[in-house]
C-alpha cells in the first residue's frame, strides 16, 4: 500500500517548498502537483507551471517520490515531455513518477489559445504520445511515424537515472484509454465511486490478459479529489473507511488532495498512526 499527497501550485514558492518538505517528513510515499495554467476550482489564485515547479521541488526534497498528476498531452509535444522528465529524473536522483493523461479542461485551453481536439483525436494523440515517450526514454535514438507525431532519428541523452525508464503513470477511465494503460503503464490512475473503480480495474485486467501481460505488473491508484464526500480528511476513521472500501475494489495506492484548510492535525494523525497500521494489515 502506498499513500501520496496531491497539491496545487497556487501558494507562494517558499510555502510550496515548506509544504512538500513537511509531507516528506511525515512519511508519505509520494507528492504530486497538477498540470494547469489556471485551476477550475481555484481560478482566482496565481498558478505556477507544473514541470518547472516540479524541477525546483525535486532539488529541495530527498526521499519522497515526485510527479505531475497528470501531465496534459495537449500542452506539450511528447518529445518535450520526455526531455523534461529525464531532467527531473536526474535532479531528483531517480525519484520521478511520470504521469500523463489526454487532457480534459476545455475552458483552460480556450482561455490560453491551445487546441482542444474532440475526444477521439485526444485519445489518438495520447496513444502516440505514450509510445513516443516510452521509446525516447528507453533508447538512444528513436524514429516514429504516426498520424499526429513524427520523429526522425531523434537522439536522446542523457539516459534516465531509473532504468529502463521512470515509471509511466497513465490516467484513463474509458475503454480506449485503459487499453493504452494495459500496453504501456507501470501505474494506472483513476477516480470515481467504488463501483466505477472496480469496473475499470476489471476492464484493465481484461485488456492485460488479451495482450498477454500479467495484470499484477500495473499498480492501481485512486485519486481522491477535494469534492469527495465524505472527505477522507474528516477524521482518522473516515480515512480508514475510504481506504478499506477502495482497497476491496483493487486499489493499491491512494493519491489524495491535501486537506482544503490550514489545520493539518488530522493529516498528522493519519500519517503517524493510521497509515502505518493500514500498511501492516492490507
Amino acid at each position: 500500500m502506498r499513500f501520496g499527497i496531491v497539491t496545487d501550485q497556487i501558494l507562494p514558492w517558499p510555502t510550496l517548498v515548506e509544504r512538500w518538505q513537511y509531507f516528506e517528513a511525515l512519511g508519505f510515499d509520494s507528492v504530486w502537483d497538477s498540470d494547469h495554467f489556471i485551476q477550475s476550482s481555484w481560478s482566482e489564485y496565481p498558478n505556477f507551471e507544473a514541470w518547472t515547479v516540479l524541477a525546483g521541488l525535486a532539488a529541495l526534497t530527498k526521499r519522497i517520490r515526485i510527479g505531475v498528476l497528470v501531465s496534459s498531452n495537449t500542452f506539450r509535444h511528447p518529445s518535450l515531455l520526455a526531455k523534461e522528465a529525464v531532467t527531473v529524473d536526474h535532479i531528483s536522483n531517480g525519484r520521478l513518477e511520470l504521469g500523463l493523461g489526454a487532457g480534459w479542461f476545455e475552458a483552460e485551453h480556450a482561455m490560453f489559445g491551445i487546441d482542444f481536439p474532440d475526444p477521439a483525436e485526444r485519445v489518438g494523440r495520447f496513444r502516440e504520445a505514450v509510445a513516443i515517450v516510452d521509446q525516447l526514454l528507453r533508447n538512444d535514438e528513436t524514429s516514429y511515424v504516426g498520424r499526429y507525431y513524427q520523429l526522425r532519428r531523434a537522439r536522446f541523452r542523457p539516459r534516465p537515472i531509473q532504468q529502463p525508464r521512470p515509471p509511466l503513470i497513465l490516467a484513463g477511465h474509458q475503454r480506449r484509454m485503459i487499453r493504452v494503460v494495459a500496453e504501456y503503464a507501470d501505474g494506472w490512475n483513476s477516480f470515481g465511486s467504488v463501483e466505477e473503480m472496480r469496473a475499470r480495474n476489471d476492464m484493465l485486467d481484461e485488456h492485460c490478459l488479451a495482450i498477454g501481460r500479467d495484470p499484477h505488473t500495473i499498480r492501481r491508484s485512486f485519486y481522491a479529489g477535494w469534492s469527495m464526500k465524505p472527505s477522507p480528511w474528516d477524521s482518522v476513521e473516515a480515512f480508514q473507511d475510504v481506504v478499506g472500501r477502495y482497497r476491496e475494489a483493487g486499489v493499491e495506492e491512494f493519491l489524495l488532495d491535501r486537506p482544503p484548510y490550514g489545520d493539518f492535525s488530522v493529516l498528522e494523525r493519519i500519517a503517524t498512526d493510521a497509515i502505518p497500521s493500514l500498511r501492516g494489515v492490507l
